[in-house]
């Protein structure tokens, strides 16, 4: 198939417009093994927080609290039995490290506030549009469902329906195209026929007149 028959006449792969690299590997299910497992770890996250009752502050807390007492006992039973000590790396932050975070954030954080600052003075009022759309959508969605389920649901549909896509991309450009074809068609014939009843109307007023 040519560009002309593809949906909005693109040239590039899909895996070059998913942004290549890793993500599109993943997302297109190059690499199944990993797409499959970032599923399961997202699905037993979605079971652990909606289904065993737990939240984020309660799970992290008694992940902590296992990790700790496993480390504390296998340090004591090593010291009493003459044993290597639990191999822990140095848990340490450098100095540039911090630097280089703090920058990064300070970068984002004043492009955002900058950004917001010309939507509240009504310097870009398409931009402004946009933003209060996404936000009345995000609105409505979180109505209707909740984060971690609004979460899991979205990585489920970004992991199926790009690889679906790309699967059956003929018959879906095909059958798409032919669909929009046929709505311009009517869409046409439509505006014909208001074209030809308003000229009508426009004569049998000016034959009144």
């Amino acid at each position: 198939m040519g560009s002309s028959d593809r949906l909005f006449c693109r040239q590039r792969t899909l895996h070059e417009i998913v942004g290549g690299g890793i993500v599109a590997d993943v997302i297109l299910w190059r690499r199944k093994n990993l797409t499959v497992g970032i599923l399961l770890i997202t699905l037993a996250t979605w079971l652990v927080f909606e289904r065993c009752g737990y939240t984020l502050l309660s799970l992290v807390s008694s992940v902590l609290l296992l990790l700790v007492t496993i480390i504390f006992l296998w340090a004591k039973s090593a010291s009493i039995l003459n044993r290597p000590a639990p191999p822990l790396p140095e848990l340490h932050l450098s100095e540039d490290m911090v630097n280089e975070a703090a920058s990064f954030i300070r970068s984002r954080v004043n492009t955002l506030l900058s950004v917001s600052q010309d939507i509240a003075m009504g310097k870009d009022p398409r931009l402004f549009f946009k933003v209060a759309a996404c936000l009345w959508l995000i609105s409505v969605i979180s109505g209707l469902t909740d984060l971690i389920t609004l979460g899991y649901t979205s990585l489920l549909l970004v992991l199926t329906i790009p690889a679906l896509y790309e699967k059956y991309e003929d018959y879906v450009d095909r059958h798409v195209i032919l669909m929009y074809r046929k709505l311009h068609q009517f869409y046409v014939k439509l505006d014909e026929k208001r074209v030809l009843t308003y000229q009508q109307w426009i004569l049998e007023k000016e034959k009144l007149s």
